[in-house]
């Protein structure tokens, strides 16, 4: 029964967040946002549907049972869903299960966003060790935990990419994240302005030097 409850509760949330997301994507795209990582997106969707698959096949025909600490991992899951909806109404119109991005936009930097760069994806992490490790289905948490990692690492740089190359990025110059995290997010903002600075000096000069050998007699 247990199980159910909280499987049926995540498969609801899904098709919920699928729904704002359909209706953001519409407002996004009106305003001229641009989409990012489509190539890996139907990977990412395949994965969560043979995460329930996974996990519905190893409780119930293994016969799992919950984890003897069961309604504590339980209450974590609650909280969990919890800052899904804190991260959903901080991001407002720019939330999305897509790489959505809207050139000249200011990231937002409210909720859970002014602490952390990803809280979304650490939220998915945390949920697919929560539930398996609740119903005891090892082998869903390790097989699927590690194919999590791999979607965030292509995911994670593809949309840091597309932030640092159309968005207006502010947070990490006020030092809130800490040094750590202003030398690794602001490393590539200073370093593609340098190659922009440096480019054009290298032009600037060139130009000029082709109009001292013109002027030459």
């Amino acid at each position: 029964m247990l199980f159910f409850f909280v499987i049926g509760s995540m498969i609801l949330q899904r098709l919920i967040e699928l729904g704002i997301a359909k209706r953001n994507e519409k407002y996004l795209t009106e305003k001229g946002a641009q989409e990012f990582g489509s190539g890996h997106y139907s990977w990412m969707v395949l994965m969560h549907c043979a995460f329930f698959f996974s996990l519905l096949v190893e409780v119930e025909g293994f016969n799992k049972t919950p984890y003897r600490f069961w309604s504590l991992l339980l209450l974590l899951y609650l909280c969990l869903q919890a800052g899904r909806l804190w991260i959903i109404s901080s991001l407002g119109p720019y939330w999305n299960t897509k790489i959505l991005v809207l050139k000249g936009a200011e990231v937002v930097e409210k909720g859970p966003y002014r602490w952390c760069r990803h809280p979304n994806y650490w939220l998915v992490t945390l949920e697919f060790m929560i539930i398996p490790f609740l119903f005891q289905a090892y082998f869903t948490l390790f097989v699927f935990f590690l194919l999590n990692q791999w979607m965030l690492r292509i995911r994670i740089r593809t949309e840091e990419k597309a932030l640092l190359d159309y968005t207006i990025i502010k947070t990490f110059w006020n030092g809130r994240f800490g040094k750590s995290e202003n030398e690794k997010f602001g490393k590539n903002v200073i370093e593609n302005d340098y190659r922009l600075c440096y480019s054009q000096i290298n032009n600037e000069n060139d130009y000029h030097e082709q109009l001292e050998e013109g002027a030459k007699p």
